[in-house]
């Protein structure tokens, strides 16, 4: 937070307005901050100031331990391979969730089909072709994981505003949804769930009638 608290003037205002304390206050810096003018160019815009700095202080450009520094860009850098990483990782935990939801929703299909064997047998006995029940089972496994998906969605979302007063550690901001995220969470998990669906629904739409109405 300190970071931006701070105020920048050019350094001829402050040798005239702000002196530093001291008989040498010309040299007594303790510490200078700078950019390069592009990002690509940080490296030689370190070794350039490296250069100036050693110069100025008698000692070897070359030598890293002479004085200590901070690479924000390097630094930027390591933090983005730190968050790619993590989602790489976090994708990978989210392909395997959604295989084990589609694995559980084509065993809640399979149950359901096993143990309405004969009301299928029944509806294709007065009519129903293989299409309408296939149609039936395929809206079944839609709304199940469309339905899961949104109540899942609302459960994170009271979660996050209930926490929503609680300031994180070191200044970070309490967990937000993004819509479009939870768009892409619910799409993926209904998307999964369709697919798992319709080999049970084309189990179902197979069932000869007579065969049907025989099980117990």
């Amino acid at each position: 937070m300190w970071l931006n608290m701070r105020g920048y003037i050019p350094f001829p205002v402050m040798q005239a307005n702000f002196p530093l304390p001291g008989e040498n206050h010309e040299n007594s810096i303790s510490f200078v901050e700078y950019q390069p003018r592009v990002t690509a160019d940080h490296e030689t815009a370190r070794q350039e100031v490296h250069k100036i700095i050693a110069h100025n202080h008698g000692f070897d450009a070359s030598d890293e331990n002479a004085f200590d520094e901070w690479d924000s860009i390097q630094e930027s850098r390591m933090v983005n391979t730190i968050f790619d990483v993590m989602n790489m990782f976090l994708g990978a935990v989210g392909m395997v969730t959604l295989a084990l939801g589609a694995i559980g929703v084509i065993n809640i299909m399979l149950v359901s089909v096993s143990e309405r064997t004969r009301e299928i047998g029944l509806r294709k006995a007065l009519g129903a072709t293989n299409r309408s029940i296939l149609f039936h089972f395929f809206l079944e496994g839609l709304l199940l994981t469309l339905g899961s998906g949104l109540i899942g969605i609302l459960f994170a979302g009271a979660l996050m505003m209930a926490m929503g007063t609680v300031r994180g550690p070191g200044g970070f901001d309490p967990p937000k949804l993004v819509p479009m995220s939870a768009m892409l969470a619910v799409g993926s998990l209904t998307l999964a769930g369709v697919i798992a669906g319709l080999y049970p629904a084309r189990q179902a739409a197979m069932l000869q009638p007579v065969e049907a109405l025989r099980q117990e």
